[in-house]
């Protein structure tokens, strides 16, 4: 049977394609190599390396006839709290033959997120509770029957179904090889939280993570950002961190536990925690610093239903000052996200040459997008345009630059009504929607578009996939795993001039037809019914009217 669209796609569709548009190249090899440049230290937030980045991308707003989005003023201010792990304790887990030391850095990172000037954890019990995953509408519970409160947790990374060939819904309880939220770092952190763990440890393996050790080393030490809210973050664990599998493995070798086996029974529903008879200690000193860090808002205002807005997001921070490789610790983010930006900039200029449309198209820059989707989350929960009256747009996080292709990825496939109206306009360029190529790395939950998606909002995310003009997939397949393994958050994401900028420009098309559609048109997209987000939309959609 072939389905029906409602009958605004079905508009959409027969009109296809529907605008036409070219993009700035010396825009985003411009904005790219600028704001990726030493001179701006990697931008981390709160630093002098943010206030030259919102200074640029303000000017650069400007120059694209874009007006100040937040009640004339051009940022938005986002509270911010930098903790910095300092004089640190030894780790070290007892009850064994011999005590196992743990190494800093090298066996095992750690921080927290409360806003206290010392952690000291001693003696903590040590349980491995599989996931970590407690979903009742899935009549999952790892904490079943055990109480973790003031204990150190022992959790896997991912869902445990994500060694699953197929991905979605009825791949496995957990969408097969489809990361869902409960497989992800932060969801895992939280839930131990919300059980009463002094701390978390989450073992970190390279293939479910989606990264090697290097990028949490890099992510988890030096500096840490987080919202600055009442109450100081004090409902969370003591203690946050990973650690390294074969020092994971060693800890269940002295506890008398075979880590592959236990490994093996998580993966199975009724599987039950298993006290580890060691205990956990391990502590440091915090450094503290209240700022504030912003989020960059233009707008470009709509004729005729100006209160309805059409959102374009893309965050502007990266690390910082990290770990150095061959002399250079600048973390300069140039693919990720200096890309990002220029694409947001190449937007504006697009959409603003174009003229105003029926409805105000907003361009949101955000903080703080390594540190946890920080700034989106803080403009979700403090919008500056109602997101009951925020029609839907394009979260832009890595633009492609290794050449045009045939396909297009939609990352977490099979929830909102955009994905229909990015067929037919796929279909004009002549490529085709490809399942996504690493559905077990959770990108749909690692980006600026889920703070807009877990209030409602439906925000596109989706790009190139694998399959090049030149080369085809092995060529693609082999360009994103170089990246990963060698430039992913390192010093060496650098601008090069030899880019390819053909593949961004195509997907940069499709965003600008989308957003267009958006904004000239009456529409509101939803997402799918079984999508988890309907219900949030629905009852913001109603209290806007």
């Amino acid at each position: 049977m072939r389905s029906r669209l409602p009958l605004f796609l079905l508009a959409t569709a027969l009109a296809a394609p529907a605008f036409a548009q070219t993009f700035s190249i010396d825009t985003l090899k411009t904005v790219t190599r600028e704001l990726s440049s030493d001179a701006y230290e990697g931008r981390a937030p709160t630093t002098e390396g943010e206030k030259k980045t919102v200074a640029y991308i303000i000017e650069r707003m400007k120059a694209a006839g874009l007006q100040p989005g937040n009640k004339g003023q051009w940022t938005q201010d986002v509270p911010m709290v930098e903790i910095e792990a300092k004089n640190i304790k030894p780790f070290v887990v007892s009850g064994g033959k011999t005590p196992i030391a743990l190494a800093y850095r090298d066996d095992i990172v750690a921080g927290t997120y409360r806003v206290v000037p010392q952690i000291s954890l001693k003696n903590s019990d040590m349980v491995f509770v599989g996931y970590g995953i407690n979903a009742p509408e899935k009549g999952w519970n790892d904490y079943a029957g055990v109480d973790v409160k003031g204990k150190t947790v022992v959790i896997l990374i991912n869902d445990p179904d994500w060694q699953t060939k197929d991905a979605g819904p009825k791949a496995g309880p957990f969408e097969g090889r489809a990361m869902t939220y409960y497989g992800r770092w932060t969801y895992k952190f939280e839930e131990a939280a919300r059980q009463g763990a002094a701390a978390a440890i989450i073992v970190h393996d390279t293939e479910p993570a989606a990264y090697p050790w290097a990028v949490v080393r890099s992510s988890w030490t030096g500096a840490q950002h987080e919202l600055d809210e009442a109450g100081n973050h004090m409902d969370q664990s003591q203690i946050v961190s990973w650690i390294q599998l074969n020092r994971a493995k060693e800890i269940f070798a002295a506890a008398g536990k075979d880590f592959t086996a236990l490994s093996e029974a998580a993966k199975h529903k009724g599987f039950s925690a298993v006290p580890l008879g060691l205990k956990f200690s391990g502590g440091f000193d915090n450094t503290i610093r209240r700022s504030m860090s912003k989020n960059v808002v233009g707008l470009l205002p709509g004729k005729t239903a100006p209160g309805e807005t059409v959102l374009y997001s893309a965050h502007w921070d990266h690390l910082g000052h990290c770990d150095p490789v061959d002399g250079d610790g600048i973390c300069n983010g140039a693919v990720d996200n200096a890309s990002g930006v220029a694409g947001l900039i190449a937007m504006a200029e697009a959409q603003a040459k174009a003229g105003p449309a029926r409805r105000s198209i907003a361009f949101l820059a955000v903080t703080a997008e390594e540190s946890g989707l920080l700034g989106s989350a803080y403009y979700a929960q403090h919008p500056v345009f109602p997101l009951g009256k925020t029609v839907g747009g394009v979260n832009m996080d890595v633009l492609n630059v290794i050449g045009a292709t045939k396909d297009f990825e939609l990352t977490g496939a099979g929830k909102s009504q955009l994905e229909d109206m990015v067929k037919p306009l796929l279909a004009a360029q002549g490529r085709t929607i490809a399942p996504e190529s690493t559905p077990e790395k959770g990108h749909y939950y690692r980006s600026d578009h889920f703070s807009f998606a877990k209030l409602g909002v439906p925000m596109l995310s989706g790009g190139s996939g694998e399959n090049l003009v030149n080369g085809g997939v092995a060529a693609g397949r082999a360009a994103a795993q170089d990246y990963v393994e060698h430039r992913y958050h390192k010093p060496q994401d650098e601008y090069n001039p030899n880019w390819d900028w053909s593949g961004a420009v195509q997907d940069l098309t499709i965003y600008y037809q989308l957003g267009r559609e958006l904004a000239d048109g009456s529409m509101w997209p939803n997402w799918y019914p079984t999508a988890e987000f309907r219900a949030i939309r629905d009852k913001s959609r109603s209290d806007a009217k």
